[in-house]
């Protein structure tokens, strides 16, 4: 626990600059990993990934403006949280299996007009979800969906079927 206390540095807005970065990459991996356990759903069009460095960026930045933690050091830590964001969004363009975890896959949750209710289960999602998210591609059943997707972002994509 000494370590730890030695790398985050104190509770009492002391902390130097290294301390405040490694905070700000404790906070980073936490914040990506709350936001994945809440699900897709709850913050919708925005990745989890954008989620938390909009989120420590302005707290960080709202901390530097009210005197609560140091500025340059506060500005270093806001610096780092950008280039990890940079860097892991360059990452996920070269590793398939990074951008699955950071950005999320696509799931199908109607095919050929079969609901997948194990899907809908997996991701918090009910009938009236989904009937929401058909009826906003105007559909009105799930058997005239060839497939619906839960998308990355969120949203609930459809492609209905052809006539005939």
């Amino acid at each position: 626990m000494e370590m730890i206390r030695a790398l985050i540095g104190p509770d009492t807005g002391d902390a130097s600059v290294l301390q405040l970065c490694v905070r700000a990459v404790v906070l980073f991996a936490f914040g990506v990993a709350c936001i994945r356990i809440a699900g897709r759903r709850t913050f919708s069009q925005i990745s989890p990934l954008d989620i938390v460095v909009a989120l420590i960026i302005g707290s960080n930045i709202s901390r530097a403006m009210t005197g609560k933690a140091p500025f340059f050091p506060g500005l270093a830590a806001t610096l780092v949280v950008v280039v990890l964001h940079r860097l892991l969004a360059m990452a996920t363009l070269r590793w398939n299996v990074l951008a699955r975890w950071i950005k999320s896959a696509p799931v199908v949750l109607v095919r050929d007009g079969v609901v997948d209710r194990q899907a809908l289960a997996r991701h918090g999602l009910g009938a009236g979800d989904l009937a929401e998210g058909l009826r906003m591609q105007r559909i009105e059943r799930a058997e005239d969906a060839r497939l619906a997707t839960l998308e990355a972002g969120g949203k609930i994509s459809v492609v209905p079927k052809t006539g005939g």
